[in-house]
């Protein structure tokens, strides 16, 4: 992917005023920005990566940024063409603002920041921080040189390059669906092992009830076999007092006939009685009376003594049938008395005729509720053996062993697909293929800058360097001038890398005041030369303290320099 950074723009951001200060960065193929200490020349290279990146590339903390005498509106505009598509990123402080626009149109901003700045990176740019400062911007103050990042850094700005970084963000993707796998075979053995237990104890209950259901019916049989028992016993009974109760009704006849003939002898004792009085009463007269109270006349002595006579006998007569009477009277109340114990006896009899009956009703419910549920017991069983529930569990279970197969499946799938896209799979054939292009590019560009060692990275993109006498020597065994030769074969080799494999190849290449410090007159010269006859170089920005030795090696000079306190173009 090609990269055409094209114009950039910023005003209120560091030392810059209230105006914009735009530079044209695909104008010219060389460019050098000139000017004093603090003039503002090198706030190109901070106003490129914080439109980028939100992040300035010197060491400056962000609030910083905003020009400290207006104090607001700060704000860098930056556009590029990549992917056949025109794109203005726009970026401020105070007001806070980040918007792309692609074709003229606002993308759409409904995410957060954060993934509003992932758009840019991995979408548009395809380019991090890290690999956009070995590529694009180098500098003396931060930029630190790829032969000093550590070996994951290292591999992370090669990945970048090669365009590889998919197969890590495939292998973080694949690693994200283990995991998420891991958790599904789990919960799924979980499951698994909840139905097994389920399934069990069902069955476990199933016969535990069946062993109850059994036992109980068969307590029930019992209940009912000795209920039976106690039945006949009672009906013995009943049948017995049923016999002893038989004639109660002619034996209560029987007693009421005697009460009634009592009833009859008191009647004629009651006369018998009155009679006897009455001729008491007549022999009293005779005795005590002299005359007739009626006619006044004596009353003869033989007749008194006859009428006496004769009451007396009639009295004795009366009093002897009274006798007779009173004495069948009592044969007859005994017998009467006798009858009532008899009929007592019977009637007791009945009662408790009467509470076998009941007993023998009781026995009989008592059967019959107990059948009930013998046959309530029977159809539960039935509908145990026929339950569904139990069916259910089963086909749960398969379902459950027929998913942990296919998540097996697809696991062994993504381990396979994971050691492919580890750093030693698909990777490591890639970079291994490279790495001695790249060795062949380096050694090129040291030569051209007359620096003739033998410099090899191997594919954990650990150096080898040969030189004099073929001696080995180590990065940090070389003078700051020597080191920085081969960071500039180092960065030249990862533009031309990125060319050929069309992943980060841009226009522009900006150097800030490399010319200031480890070069000496022999190397500018040298890698002004290199960069002359490279067509790999399309805009290249020199930002030096040497403008007057330089002018003449360059296509367009630009001044930079403050009046009252704010930078601009002279």
């Amino acid at each position: 992917m090609y990269i055409k950074f094209e114009k950039i723009r910023w005003m209120n951001f560091l030392s810059t005023g209230n105006n914009f200060t735009e530079i044209d960065l695909s104008e010219h193929k060389t460019r050098l920005i000139v000017g004093d200490n603090g003039s503002g020349k090198s706030t190109v290279l901070d106003a490129l990566t914080f439109c980028l990146y939100n992040k300035p590339f010197r060491k400056i903390n962000k609030p910083q940024l905003v020009n400290s005498i207006n104090k607001k509106g700060c704000l860098v505009e930056l556009e590029l063409e990549t992917g056949g598509n025109k794109y203005k990123i726009t970026r401020g402080i105070k007001p806070s603002l980040f918007e792309i626009h692609k074709n003229g149109e606002l993308l759409s901003q409904d995410a957060a920041n954060k993934d509003y700045q992932e758009v840019l990176e991995k979408h548009i740019l395809k380019l991090n921080y890290k690999s956009f400062c070995q590529v694009v911007i180098v500098g003396s103050a931060s930029f630190v040189p790829f032969m000093q990042l550590n070996t994951a850094s290292r591999r992370e700005v090669i990945e970048d390059i090669l365009d590889i970084k998919i197969f890590s963000s495939m292998s973080s993707l694949v690693k994200d669906d283990i995991s998420s796998l891991k958790t599904k075979l789990s919960n799924n053995s979980d499951k698994r092992s909840l139905k097994e237990e389920s399934i069990r104890m069902f069955k476990e209950t199933q016969k535990k009830l069946q062993r109850n259901t059994d036992d109980l019916i068969e307590n029930y049989k019992q209940k009912i076999k000795d209920t039976k028992s106690k039945i006949d016993v009672v009906q013995k009974d009943v049948d017995i007092l049923v016999e002893e109760v038989s004639d109660f009704d002619s034996v209560k006849d029987k007693n009421a006939d005697l009460k009634s003939k009592i009833n009859e002898i008191q009647k004629i004792e009651y006369g018998l009685n009155q009679k006897i009085q009455r001729l008491k009463k007549d022999l009293d007269f005779y005795e005590n009376s002299e005359e007739c109270p009626t006619c006044k006349q004596a009353i003869d002595e033989n007749f008194k003594i006859q009428a006496q006579d004769s009451k007396t006998k009639k009295i004795n007569e009366y009093q002897d049938g009274l006798k007779a009477l009173t004495s069948k009277s009592e044969k007859i109340q005994q017998r009467v008395e006798s009858i009532s114990l008899t009929l007592n006896k019977i009637s007791q009899k009945n009662i408790e005729l009467s509470e076998k009956n009941k007993e023998m009703k009781m026995h009989n419910f008592y059967i019959s509720d107990i059948s009930k549920e013998i046959e309530k017991l029977n159809q539960d069983h039935k509908d145990i053996q026929d339950d569904q529930e139990l069916t259910q569990l089963e086909n749960d279970y398969k379902d459950l062993k027929r998913e942990y197969l296919v998540l097996k499946e697809e696991a062994g799938i993504l381990e396979v697909a994971v050691s492919l896209l580890k750093d030693s799979g698909i990777k490591s054939k890639i970079i291994k293929q490279y790495v001695p292009v790249m060795n062949s590019l380096i050694n090129q560009y040291l030569q051209s800058m007359d620096f003739f060692v033998s410099f090899e990275l191997d594919e954990s993109f650990t150096e080898k360097i040969l030189s004099r006498h073929r001696d080995i020597f180590s990065y940090d065994s070389f003078s700051e001038g020597e080191k920085f030769r081969i960071d500039l074969a180092l960065l030249f080799t990862w533009r031309k890398i990125a060319k050929l494999k069309n992943s980060v190849s841009t226009n522009i290449l900006i150097m800030d005041e490399v010319f200031d410090s480890s070069l000496d007159s022999g190397g500018t010269d040298d890698f002004m030369k290199l960069i002359n006859d490279t067509d790999d170089m399309s805009n290249i920005i020199i930002i030096s303290h040497k403008g007057d030795q330089l002018y003449d090696s360059f296509d367009n000079v630009l001044k930079f320099e403050k009046v009252k306190g704010f930078s601009r173009v002279a």
